[in-house]
């Protein structure tokens, strides 16, 4: 009883504190806001995370290590399945993404929080996701340039970054294409995924 005590504050957490700095932004959040939405009070966060900066990095992490674990289990499958193909590569890492952005519990709110980080500057946290999820990336370039091997590293890396933003625009589905009414958000997602993977695989292969 005690571990399931201990495991739901440090849940209710991190879900209040997703919300809030998807909504106030990282500066904008203070740790008093925190404990006032997730009903504890300040000595389970320093308990469970020690500090504001580990608690933004954890927010992160419990979303970032599910979708980069997806990421790298598809590229590995697309690399055995289809050798030398580039569109299942941008697969698998398009779609993860998508999908976790649609969650019901709280990939919303993780999407807008993502948007924050990129407007932010967040010097601690850029460095953090570097630390832990930057060999993912470099797993995708490494794939993406034995499939397209014209491309220079510099080139490779630009177009990766632009890649990157878009997919973090469609998963915010913020663009000119709303749902249809009567279009399930699965298909919706997919039909996304299958025209970000087009318009990026031509920015490769150009």
């Amino acid at each position: 009883m005690a571990a399931t005590a201990h495991f739901s504050t440090k849940d209710r957490i991190l879900g209040a504190a997703e919300e809030l700095f998807a909504q106030f932004g990282f500066t904008g959040t203070s740790l008093r806001q925190v404990t006032s939405r997730a009903a504890v009070n300040i000595a389970a966060v320093n308990y469970h995370f020690g500090s504001k900066e580990n608690l933004v990095n954890e927010v992160f992490r419990r979303r970032m290590d599910d979708m980069s674990a997806r990421r790298l289990a598809a590229l590995n499958a697309a690399i055995e399945q289809s050798p030398g193909e580039l569109e299942p590569i941008l697969a698998a890492f398009v779609e993860p993404a998508l999908a976790i952005a649609q969650d019901k519990h709280g990939g919303a709110a993780f999407v807008r929080m993502v948007a924050r980080a990129y407007a932010e500057k967040n010097d601690s946290l850029r460095r953090f996701l570097s630390d832990h999820y930057g060999h993912v990336l470099r797993e995708f370039a490494k794939a993406i340039a034995a499939a397209v091997p014209g491309l220079s590293k510099e080139e490779l890396y630009w177009r990766l970054d632009f890649l990157a933003g878009a997919l973090t625009y469609a998963m915010a589905d913020f663009g000119m294409i709303k749902r249809p009414a009567g279009v399930t958000e699965a298909a919706h997602r997919e039909r996304a995924a299958r025209e970000l993977i087009r318009f990026a695989a031509a920015g490769f292969k150009s």
